[in-house]
């Protein structure tokens, strides 16, 4: 990490020094994911480098034939007189750069084959306002933050970060003569991890997988795949196995319409009892029917039962045939199961219900800056954090620096972020935001 640093002037050379630039370098060397994080305010319409990472320094000369743009002079296409005689040519490993004349953010690094890619972000960081800057990078994918805020998110070539030993690692400029940064810079940093973003905005989301991440599951996937096919194998093989074993059961049973009873097992066949024994079905008829209390005129007769009963016979006060979350229905001519509102059935006959998750099927009506969260039957909008609500449906952010309401130190800048805020110091000061003090005159020197 490197501090608070001014950058002004035309001449100076900040480069890192060797031993904690190898340091850094041997951490970042063979990673293909990685995240360069700081703070910065860079002064209106100039163009400068953040951070370069470059292998070499040749010298090309120009034979004075076609307009060519040089490999340093990155903000104009030279005509063939007034190219330069000469120019340095870098074999850039990675490099960050904002330009305020084009309003752009570029991201340098190699390729396999040691091509050098360039990935351009239109935006513009030269504004002279403060913003934390992230650019993160996960195998094939670049994604760039600003405030908290993720402006790009796009797919480029894989990095190839192959570092020679004797790289130089330059911040605020690309080295001792070009892409000089005017600004001040706080807190740069490399960061070789996964979203490595997180440190520098908390609050951001880090539940999904970085493509990173992504490959590593989808070779578990593979491997489970094989086990599977392995174990389905195993299961048929002792499938078989149980068939042969079926004609070895010996147990007296009654064999009915295609159904099999066992010995002494009983059943109803319409009106009648039937008793399996010694292998013979049984049948006794059904007299013994309740007293009914209505008119004949009003009794009716069901096709699942001998019995008759009165029209607006309660069935479901009989026998409770319908489970949690299903609701008993008295018909004509039996009970049926409903299920409650927000679940739906589990089987045709409705006895059973499962709770529906209005969350994840989109069946609910929570809108921006909430979580919806499931219920039995229902669910419930809930505010993120930071947010204040504004009816049962939505919430709307609070603006903590706005407000007044944050807990940054008089001497730290607040950055408003989604569903809260963050504390910098400002230049001079050094702490955790939420508590700050002025440097020393030696830590000024050292910074």
């Amino acid at each position: 990490m490197f501090m608070d640093s001014l950058f002004a002037g035309s001449s100076r050379s900040v480069r890192v020094p060797d031993d904690a630039a190898g340091r850094m370098l041997q951490k970042l060397r063979g990673k293909s994911e990685f995240t360069i994080a700081l703070t910065l305010k860079q002064e209106k319409l100039n163009s400068g480098v953040i951070l370069s990472i470059h292998h070499g320094e040749q010298r090309l000369q120009y034979d004075g034939e076609t307009e060519t743009k040089c490999g340093n002079y990155e903000e104009e296409v030279f005509p063939r007189d007034a190219l330069p005689a000469s120019f340095l040519v870098l074999d850039r490993l990675l490099e960050l750069e904002s330009s305020g004349q084009k309003s752009e953010v570029r991201l340098h690094f190699q390729t396999k084959g040691q091509q050098t890619y360039t990935e351009i972000f239109p935006y513009m960081l030269a504004d002279d306002q403060w913003h934390k800057v992230s650019v993160s990078i996960s195998a094939s994918h670049v994604a760039l933050y600003v405030d908290c805020n993720k402006i790009y998110e796009r797919v480029v070539a894989v990095p190839l970060m192959e570092i020679p030993e004797d790289t130089s690692f330059w911040i605020g400029q690309r080295n001792s003569a070009h892409g000089l940064f005017k600004g001040v810079m706080q807190d740069v940093q490399i960061l070789v991890m996964p979203q490595g973003y997180i440190t520098q905005c908390p609050d951001l989301n880090r539940t999904c997988p970085t493509c990173n991440d992504f490959h590593g599951l989808v070779q578990k996937i593979m491997e489970l795949q094989d086990i599977l096919a392995k174990t389905s194998s195993k299961l048929s093989l002792a499938e078989e196995k149980m068939k042969g074993l079926d004609s070895c059961y010996c147990e007296r049973t009654c064999h009915v319409k295609g159904v099999t009873y066992r010995e002494e097992q009983t059943w109803t066949d319409g009106c009648k009892n039937c008793t399996c024994s010694d292998r013979t079905m049984h049948r006794v008829t059904n007299t013994d029917c309740p007293q009914l209390t209505c008119a004949d005129s009003d009794q009716i007769t069901l096709t699942d039962r001998c019995c008759k009963v009165c029209r607006g016979h309660d069935f479901c006060a009989e026998e409770n045939i319908c489970a949690e979350n299903s609701a008993c229905v008295n018909l004509d001519g039996g009970a049926s199961c409903s299920c409650k509102n927000g679940f739906r059935p589990l089987r045709e006959d409705s006895a059973y219900c499962e709770d529906i998750d209005e969350c994840a099927e989109g069946r609910h009506y929570c809108r921006e800056n909430t979580q919806c969260v499931n219920t039995a039957g229902s669910f419930m909008c809930i505010c993120h954090t930071g947010f204040i609500r504004i009816d049962d449906y939505s919430c709307t952010e609070h603006d903590e620096c706005a407000s007044g309401q944050h807990s940054c130190d008089e001497n730290a800048l607040c950055f408003n972020t989604v569903g809260g805020h963050s504390c910098s110091c400002k230049p001079g000061y050094t702490g955790n935001g939420t508590v700050c003090r002025g440097l020393q005159r030696a830590d000024l020197r050292d910074g």
